[in-house]
């Protein structure tokens, strides 16, 4: 059912290009703003500068992609994207030491920022009626009686009559400075920055015939020290020697308030000083591409404008412009592709635009958004070094800081040995459940006290703490039976 002539989406990126395939099947026109111009292939452009940084894509993401743009998946591996089940194909590094190898709940798919991009640009233009206009910048809303009306170009003589807009901008959004011109109260602003930041190097791997016989692992991770000792500021660094498309990796170093390399000088020296060798040595035998890459707008960020008394009608916000996090926790393309999705759930439901549409939208988008969001607080408020709305007193900042790290070790070393623990960590992770919905779970709870109290008495079903300094080890300790399953299916 068509609810108006035209939808114009404000952005081309990752959510942009998401919330128009979710407005393609009810408006008779989508026309999507980008101010760059987009390339044709998969390459990095000024409006997004975290391209040049790894890119999880989640399975909630993965799932919302994948239901606005059926086959999405499949373009993306025969493109060059990587399945992978990181348990089985990480060298994971935690606590001590690796872990290791085991098969868990969790498939990932791999790819760069910009191919993920890409494959969604070519999945948007096989819609007939979305219309991608790049190199237009975007000056402002036109709004009557509180709805949004349409929007105005920059440097043309030219305006857009549009029966829904949405916001996909990103952290830089000018939409709110907009609706206060014209008259809404500005919106409540929550934000937390932890001081992330982390520089990236992509290199060539070798080829295949051409790596040591132990590079079993196609992606390699080292997380912050446990260590309260003096150490090597590197050894707080978290750490990715990330796999994408065309035999090609992203090394990434980032931390919470610490200075980060600029140079490729002191980019290999800093590798040379984190906690396994392995992240050096790596780089050492693959072809460095490009220049090292620095980001520091890390912040969380979330524009409440769930929270106006009269939200503007005929507007929604998607993606960044509305709650951008940590990249760190690789929750950004998957948040926003769940906002696309859920908006097209909105749009099925409605025979019009009646003037609490986007009320109600903006409300059932708070819970999606309040997981993701809960999930970066528990961390970041942890830090000292965070500032902004939601810092958490000091008592409870020390609080979170001493039981963080410990707590996710436990639930990492319970997912290790017990199947149940281990689904519902794989959907935290992946947005697909809340950490207070896991954490109030009884079989969870069942399982953690389990883990901890046979962990005391020594009596570990799977090992762990290999030594850092030497070779992730390559043996499964998958159960037979899990082990059996897998090649089956």
């Amino acid at each position: 059912m068509r609810l108006g002539k035209t939808a114009v989406v404000l952005g081309g990126s990752a959510a942009g290009l998401c919330t128009a395939g979710a407005l393609a099947p009810y408006f008779d026109e989508v026309v999507v703003l980008e101010r760059d111009e987009l390339p044709a292939e998969a390459e990095h452009r000024r409006g997004v500068p975290q391209s040049k940084h790894p890119h999880f894509l989640l399975n909630s993401g993965r799932r919302a992609i994948g239901a606005l743009f059926p086959g999405f998946e499949d373009d993306l591996i025969a493109a060059g994207g990587l399945h992978l089940m990181p348990s089985m194909d990480a060298a994971y590094l935690d606590g001590k030491g690796w872990s290791a190898r085991k098969r868990s709940a969790m498939t990932m798919i791999y790819g760069s920022r910009i191919l993920i991009e890409r494959v969604l640009r070519d999945k948007v233009r096989e819609l007939p009626n979305v219309v991608i206009r790049d190199g237009v910048a975007v000056s402002g809303l036109t709004t009557r009686d509180g709805e949004v009306t349409g929007v105005t170009l920059s440097d043309r003589d030219e305006h857009i009559d549009a029966d829904f807009v949405v916001d996909a901008m990103g952290r830089g959004s000018s939409v709110s400075a907009w609706l206060v011109a014209a008259g809404w109260p500005e919106p409540e602003v929550r934000t937390l920055d932890a001081k992330v930041t982390y520089t990236s190097r992509w290199y060539g791997l070798p080829s295949p015939e051409e790596r040591p016989p132990s590079w079993w692992w196609r992606h390699l991770v080292i997380m912050p020290t446990p260590d309260k000792g003096a150490h090597p500021d590197e050894h707080e660094f978290l750490v990715n020697f990330f796999p994408i498309e065309d035999n090609r990796v992203i090394a990434c170093m980032g931390s919470w308030g610490l200075e980060m390399p600029r140079t490729t000088e002191a980019f290999v020296e800093s590798a040379r000083r984190v906690r396994a060798p392995l992240f050096a040595a790596a780089m050492d035998r693959s072809t460095p591409t490009s220049e090292v890459h620095l980001t520091r707008s890390t912040g969380n960020k979330w524009r409440r404008y769930d929270r106006l008394r009269t939200p503007p009608r005929r507007l929604a916000f998607v993606g960044d412009s509305i709650c951008a996090f940590n990249p760190f926790y690789a929750q950004g393309i998957s948040s926003a592709a769940g906002s696309a999705l859920l908006l097209r759930e909105h749009l099925s439901r409605a025979e019009r635009l009646r003037p609490e549409f986007s009320a109600r939208f903006l409300a059932a988008q708070r819970k999606l958004l309040n997981v993701p969001w809960s999930l970066a607080m528990a961390r970041d408020q942890g830090y000292a070094c965070a500032v902004g709305t939601e810092k958490a007193p000091e008592w409870r900042r020390r609080l979170l800081e001493a039981v963080s790290g410990p707590a996710f070790r436990l639930i990492v070393g319970a997912a290790r040995e017990d199947d149940v623990v281990d689904e519902h960590f794989a959907k935290v992770f992946n947005l697909d459940e809340s950490l207070r919905d896991m954490m109030t779970n009884p079989r969870v709870i069942a399982g953690l006290v389990r883990y901890r109290i046979r962990a005391a008495l020594g009596r570990h079903r799977v090992p762990f703490d290999f030594d850092a300094r030497a070779e992730p080890p390559v043996t499964d300790y998958s159960p037979k039976g899990a082990a059996q399953q897998a090649v089956a299916r």
